[in-house]
Parts: C-alpha cells; structure tokens; sequence
C-alpha cells in the first residue's frame, strides 16, 4: 500500500484537491450506444427531454457525492462508430452548459477539438480525451482555455481496439506513453499541473494487460501526475467473474468496480471514473480512511 501524499489537479478556473478525499468523477453518457447505459439519458436525435434526463443524471451524480461530472457525447466502447461532428455538439453542449451554470464541475469527453472549445466556452472545466491530445489543435484549444486534462493511453481505435492487442510490458509501454504525451502536451502549452493521465482500462487491453495495469498502478502514480482511472463496469470485470461461473451483465458489475476503486486508492490514484457514484462514494471513503490512518495523515 502507497504512502498518502495529496496532489493538486489545476482546472480551467478552480484547483481540484486529493486533500480531503480521493475525487470521484461521474459518467453522463448522452449517446444511444454506450456498452453499460446507452440510450439512457438520449435518443437517436438529442431533443429537450434527452437533455433533461441527462441534465437531471448529472445533478443525481452530484448529490450523489461526484466531484467531476463527464460528458461525453460519442461511446468508445469496443466497435463503436464514429459521431459526426454535429451530432455531437448537439447531444453534448447544452447539458454541459445546464450544468456548469449550476455550479457543477464538468468535464466533457471528447477527441474534437470543436467540440472541446465549444464545451469549454460553455463553462466545462477540462477535457477527457481517449486520443490523448493526439490532435494538435485539441492542444491549443486547451492551452488557449487553460483547461485541464486526462491524457488516456489507447491501443489502436474503438473500431480495432480489442482485435489483437499486444504488449511487450504492458505497464512499461502504457507508463512510457503517457509520459510521452504528458510532455508534448505541455510543450503545446498545457501547463503540467493541468495535466492528469489514465492507463485506458480496456482500450486495446487484454484481460491480463488490464490485470497487469491495475496491479501496477502505484508505479504510474509516481510517475508524478495526477492518475485517473476508468474500469467501471468493464467488461474484463465480467469475464474475470465468468470464470468463476458467475455470469454478471453490466449494469450489476458495480460491487467488481468497488475492488478496483479500493486498490485504486490505496495506490494512491485520484481520480475515480465510474457509472454508480453513490456505492463508488463508501467504497472511497473507507479506502481513503484506511490509507490515510496507516501513512499518519487522516483527515477527521
């Protein structure tokens, strides 16, 4: 178990804290295909009263006990199909305005660069992209915002992710990449404590790079920026179960995520990415209890 030692997360107008407690960033899918709740808070065409369910999730999410709430507007599940540009502007901008214009922290999931100044302008404070600022003008638009964040590490696209992935040393290459990106991204402009980084849980993984990964997650930590994770849900999650003759869908694969979030935290991860925030929210508080007594830092 890591040590505790608080980081610092710098936004585009406030700085998010691992002080008090591990953050927990909340998932708003407003996209038909998502592999856990698609279709659950959009239709095909994202009208008013889509926007109200997502609307009303994000705000859920947020009582809940999320410090971050995610939107994202085109899934990256294994296989999924591009969004056009519209469509997603369509689907994404004015949830992300209804929120941030009740105070909410929001970051918009995205790899457009349109999409990400759009968001930004309409009050998101950063930008989740699985591309990992591949796009050279999504680092401008969040060098010019002052947005922050999360570099993702993925293998291959969406598309092709899961076919063949292959590693030599998965957590090696994952940490070198990221490392990599978090380097150029800041010569782009995008100061470094702006800067967190996810190992991509699932993107182009196999069950034991997915394994490997989560085992070594103290390793990307102190690499020295703020580590974020997304295994919610996932389906390496199902398979570990099915193995064990327990056949688990998606949507009840929350008490598997609880195991990862508790790990996440003990290596001293800072952001938790998941569906559930208000199991995520015991699960996080115990771990963090747990960590922060035996390193002599606990927080009434």
């Amino acid at each position: 178990m890591a040590g505790f030692s608080p980081v610092e997360w710098r936004l585009r107008t406030r700085t998010l804290s691992t002080g008090d407690h591990t953050l927990i960033m909340g998932i708003v899918n407003v996209t038909p295909d998502s592999f856990s709740d698609g279709g659950a808070f959009v239709g095909d065409a994202a009208g008013p009263a889509d926007h109200a369910a997502a609307l009303a999730h994000g705000l859920r999410l947020v009582a809940d006990g999320a410090d971050v709430v995610d939107v994202g507007g085109e899934s990256t599940r294994p296989g999924a199909a591009d969004v056009p540009l519209d469509v997603e502007l369509q689907r994404v901008i004015p949830v992300v305005a209804e929120l941030a214009a009740r105070n909410v922290v929001v970051s918009v999931d995205t790899s457009k660069p349109e999409v990400a100044r759009a968001a930004l302008e309409a009050g998101a404070e950063a930008v989740n992209d699985v591309t990992a600022l591949a796009d050279p003008a999504m680092v401008e638009v969040c060098a010019t915002a002052g947005a922050g964040v999360v570099l993702m590490h993925m293998q291959g696209t969406p598309r092709s992710m899961q076919a063949a992935p292959r590693y030599g040393d998965v957590v090696e290459e994952v940490t070198g990449y990221l490392l990599g990106r978090a380097a150029a991204v800041a010569a782009g402009g995008v100061a470094a404590e702006r800067i967190c980084i996810d190992p991509g849980i699932g993107f182009g993984k196999a069950l034991d790079h997915n394994l490997a990964l989560l085992g070594s997650l103290d390793r990307l930590v102190a690499a020295g920026h703020p580590v974020a994770l997304g295994a919610s849900r996932k389906s390496f999650l199902g398979a570990i179960l099915e193995r064990s003759g327990r056949r688990v869908d998606a949507a009840d694969r929350d008490p598997a995520t609880g195991a990862t979030t508790a790990l996440a935290v003990a290596a001293g991860v800072a952001v938790i990415r998941v569906h559930d925030v208000a199991s995520t929210l015991q699960v996080v508080r115990i771990a963090d209890a747990i960590v922060r007594a035996t390193s002599g830092s606990q927080h009434d």
